[in-house]
């Protein structure tokens, strides 16, 4: 399309790879969304939001290096947060360290992105990112990691080295949130990044009822609150589905702000199997699976992903 040279121009560059994903992400948006009178609805809010983050990203310290000291600890995930895009996939691994010099721990956040051709979906895109950060194989295991001088940012952002990461012993989720997650320190924000989009809290709710709306819309009533669950965020890339939600007592995941009112994404719930209570999480495929439906689509976009490398290697040849 039009955006193609000037994001060619862009992605070299470390400083300017944030402005060239946004703009090729909005460029094909734009392109798939034509004619505009095909579209169910025109998704002004999103298109304003990417414009406006595009021209804040434009000026000049607003890609000023965030600054960065070193973690030393015990890091305990709590999910993983899957986001996909036609051209892009990134996970996002949401966790708390406790540092080893015994201060106050605090939330943390790994993220590991890829590129992707729009015909790896479901299981697929975790082929694409496993190689990239083993964070994800240890939050698909329930393990901690501990680290050794990792470099994070004053935002909380763990700027991942696998030299400086070690997988460590089992660590459940819940038992985490349970027991260290209230007391966990919030990262600052960093300004150009204060959006009610950015809102990604991780939290525990439990004891809360769960209603279904006739269109299929769940929310969960906690202490007399309605709180909508946004099924939309739940990815096809994991056993995680709205009806486990629906079922459950426990949830772990994300508060987040849309549309003016507050949503939860479910990361992981608790559902009781045959009287015993089972763990449900969004990222369990993470670093591979036995589970049948997870090996099978795991077969299927491996088949996929070779295909799609035979091809190339024919393109380049030729």
């Amino acid at each position: 399309g039009g955006a193609a040279p000037v994001v060619s121009a862009l992605l070299p560059v470390p400083a300017l790879r944030r402005q060239a994903t946004l703009l090729d992400g909005f460029a094909a948006e734009l392109a798939a969304s034509c004619p505009g009178t095909t579209l169910e609805r025109v998704p002004v809010r999103r298109w304003a939001d990417l414009w406006s983050r595009a021209l804040l990203l434009t000026l000049p310290g607003a890609g000023r290096t965030a600054a960065v000291s070193t973690a030393t600890g015990r890091l305990l995930p709590l999910g993983v947060d899957l986001q996909e895009h036609a051209t892009a996939v990134q996970a996002q691994v949401h966790a708390v360290l406790e540092p080893a010099d015994g201060t106050a721990p605090r939330l943390v956040r790994a993220a590991v992105s890829a590129p992707k051709p729009d015909t790896v979906v479901g299981a697929g895109l975790w082929q694409l990112l496993r190689p990239r950060m083993s964070l994800l194989a240890a939050a698909g295991e329930g393990r901690s990691v501990e680290l050794d001088a990792m470099p994070v940012t004053a935002e909380g952002d763990l700027l991942w080295d696998d030299g400086r990461a070690r997988t460590g012993e089992p660590a459940d989720p819940f038992a985490t949130a349970r027991v260290i997650l209230s007391t966990a320190a919030d990262p600052v924000t960093a300004p150009l990044d204060r959006h009610p989009s950015r809102i990604a809290v991780p939290v525990l709710l439990e004891g809360y009822a769960t209603e279904r709306a006739d269109d299929g819309a769940l929310a969960l009533t906690v202490a007399g609150h309605r709180l909508a669950v946004d099924t939309d965020r739940i990815p096809a890339a994991g056993p995680l589905t709205p009806e486990a939600v629906a079922a459950s007592g426990a949830c772990l995941g994300l508060l987040r702000w849309d549309a003016g009112e507050f949503a939860l994404q479910p990361l992981a719930v608790e559902t009781t199997v045959r009287k015993k209570t089972a763990a449900v999480h969004a990222g369990a495929w993470a670093g591979g699976t036995t589970d049948k439906a997870g090996a099978r689509a795991e077969k299927a976009a491996t088949d996929a992903v070779a295909v799609l490398r035979e091809r190339a290697g024919k393109l380049l040849r030729t």
